[in-house]
Parts: structure tokens; sequence; C-alpha cells
């Protein structure tokens, strides 16, 4: 059915389908900026906004994804479908793109008189949003043009629409009528990924440009036979964030291991940043294990080459990374390896993890656990 302005705000006439083109979902839209954290973490909050659009029945605006690139000032937004395919994602709730919404759909249902902020409370100075204020918040917003004229506090209603019966909560006080477009500060989502949102990962695809660039270093830089895909954090910024573990027992993605009320242990030190030993001896394992012929690293800081090809030298194991490492071509590669070790704490591994989940694909994390038995490892498995 193809809707128009009139429509929504008369009972439809001749008129307004002759002259409509643009078909508008009733039940209102979502709009969100991923302004927390960087990939990994957008991708967390993904999952999340994905479920509760689909619990409120509204159509999801597919936010760009929030870059930050050297000498850039300001954040870079990247087109979510430069990424990920739009159909594997639409025969799952509706979706479109923001750029198709901002151009298409938002001169309709989105006046700009009428463009609220939601936030859960007052953010900054002032009773406001002020949903602009700061990188890469302006930016966003102002990729699109977007200003907004007031600011709508929804606190105490939460995003955990598997329980409490919240999306009813949400509709009967935001109705689609006088509400169609929802338009958050952040992502409607919390993070890490609740588990009942883990497996919406299976409906994020990689476009076919990744994908290809994926097969392609697999195919004609790997020798054939198996190989082990390892993801290592150790840039200055993860050693200063490891130094909070100890203080933080579920600290960022930890619950992809160690569940999400400890129940599988706490962090430690050696999860978060392990020593070169522990690289070592787990890679080793694995290429025993999987009789892989390589390895590959995907790293944001040092891939230690030189390091795991002595380790490695005696069982004829190459090692190898992206000759201009590219972190979702890197996630598309460690995606298809026969055996994964990664970081627990990491959102990034927390990635993978789920995408190859979801394809049934087996992964490990560094230093964990450091002692698995019986019905310990069963209720992991089961996580």
């Amino acid at each position: 059915m193809i809707f128009s302005k009139c429509q929504i705000k008369q009972p439809i006439s001749p008129l307004c389908l002759v002259f409509s083109n643009v078909e508008i979902d009733p039940e209102g839209y979502i709009l969100y900026c991923p302004c927390m954290g960087r990939f990994g973490n957008q991708a967390d909050h993904f999952l999340g906004s994905l479920a509760f659009a689909k619990a409120l029945n509204r159509t999801l605006a597919l936010p760009p994804w929030v870059e930050y690139r050297f000498g850039e000032p300001k954040s870079v937004q990247v087109p979510f479908t430069h990424y990920f395919e739009f159909e594997p994602l639409s025969s799952n709730h509706k979706v479109i793109t923001m750029e198709d919404f901002m151009e298409k759909v938002a001169p309709i249902v989105w006046p700009l008189k009428e463009r609220t902020a939601f936030c859960y409370m007052a953010r900054g100075q002032g009773n406001d949003c002020n949903a602009k204020e700061g990188n890469p918040f302006g930016p966003f917003w102002n990729t699109f043009n977007i200003d907004f004229v007031k600011s709508e506090f929804y606190g105490p209603l939460n995003y955990d629409v598997h329980h409490q019966d919240m999306a009813t909560k949400w509709n009967k006080r935001y109705p689609s009528q006088t509400s169609p477009v929802l338009a958050f500060t952040g992502a409607p989502a919390s993070f890490p990924v609740q588990p009942e949102n883990r497996d919406l990962q299976k409906f994020l695809v990689w476009t076919d440009k990744i994908a290809s660039r994926a097969l392609s270093f697999i195919r004609h830089v790997l020798p054939v036979g198996a190989f082990i895909g390892i993801h290592l954090r150790n840039g200055v910024d993860w050693t200063r964030a490891c130094e909070h573990v100890e203080h933080s027992p579920n600290l960022f993605s930890a619950p992809q291991c160690l569940g999400y009320r400890n129940e599988f242990g706490i962090a430690s030190q050696d999860m978060c940043f392990p020593s070169h030993d522990i690289i070592a001896k787990q890679v080793k394992l694995a290429v025993k294990e999987y009789h892989a012929k390589s390895v590959f690293v995907s790293s944001d800081n040092d891939h230690l080459i030189p390091f795991l090809t002595k380790a490695l030298k005696r069982m004829e194991v190459t090692v190898h990374k992206l000759a201009n490492p590219e972190p979702h071509v890197d996630l598309a590669i460690l995606g298809r390896a026969n055996y994964f070790i990664g970081n627990c704490i990491s959102s990034f591994t927390a990635f993978a993890k789920r995408e190859r989940d979801v394809n049934g694909l087996p992964s490990g994390f560094w230093a964990f656990p450091p002692n698995r038995t019986g019905a310990a490892k069963q209720r992991h498995e089961e996580l």
C-alpha cells in the first residue's frame, strides 16, 4: 500500500494516491545515533536496537556506522550497507536505510518543527537532551541536516523488551499516531548485547565486496589447508583498560565467556592482556588439534608476526595478516577460520564469536577458562 502525508493527517483521498510515491509504515519509525564506542560496541547496540524496533513493530532506520579516522577532527559516517547486506535484515524485520528515510519518508512524517530528541534524562546542561552536543553526536545528526526543536525524557522506560512487557508500555506512552518517529540520542539497547539478542547476528551478512576480499585473501595468500584465526588487543588504550579489570569483573564484553552473572568466573589480567607465552601455547594447541597450515592474525596494534613465526617454526606453520589491515575484512576472515581464539573482554572479538556461533563454528578465548571441567564446560558451551 502507498501512503502520503495527507493520509496520515486525515482519511485517504484519491489525490493522495495519485501524487504519493512513498510507502509509509503506519506503526512508526525508530532512529538513533550509534554514538558509543567503535564498531564492536556499535554492533552490540545494533542487535539490541533491532530487537527493540521489532518488539515495538516500528521500522528501524539503519544508521551509518560511526568511524574515527586518523587526521579527521570529527567522526565519519559510513552508510550501513557499505558493510552489510540489506535483504537479510529486511527478512527479519522492517528496515530502511537512514539515507532513504531522510530523503523519502522524513519530509512526510517528520516535519522540521516536530523533530524531537528522545533521551532517558537531561544530558549536559539545562533541561534538554542536547542531542547534538559533542562528537560524534553533532557530526552524526549534521550528516542528515537534522536539528531538534525539543526534547522528550522517556524515563523510567527502558530497552529490555524481553521482560516486564516493556514494548506495550512504550507503545502506550508513545503511540505512532502522535509520535511517528522516535529519534534517540543513543542506541535503544544495552551493552553488552543481551543474550536474547545474540542470535540476531545471523541477519548481519557481509556485503559481496567485504566477503570477496576475505575469500580472496584466504584462497590466494593462505596456504591450502585449515587455518587458525586469532584476535589480539594490545594497543596503549587497551593496556590502560585492562588496568581496571580487577575492579570490573564483567568488563566490556566479558559476559560472552564469563556469563552475564559471572557464573563462569571473573575477568583476569591474563584474559584481558594475555602474555606472549599464553598466546604461543594456545595457538600451538589449536594448530595441532585442527592440523592447521597457517595462522591469521587480526590486531589493533602489534600482530606479533615475528614472535609467532618463530614459535611455530618447528610446526611448519606460516603466520599472516592483511597487508593493509581493515577491521571489517579481518572479521570476515576470522569468521571463516577453522578455529578462532579471541579476547573475552573485547567487543570486536564478540562480533566474530557471534558470527561463528550462528554458523556452528568453534571458538575459544585467551586464558579462559583456566580450569574447565565436566559440568562447567557443558554450561559454558550452552551459553
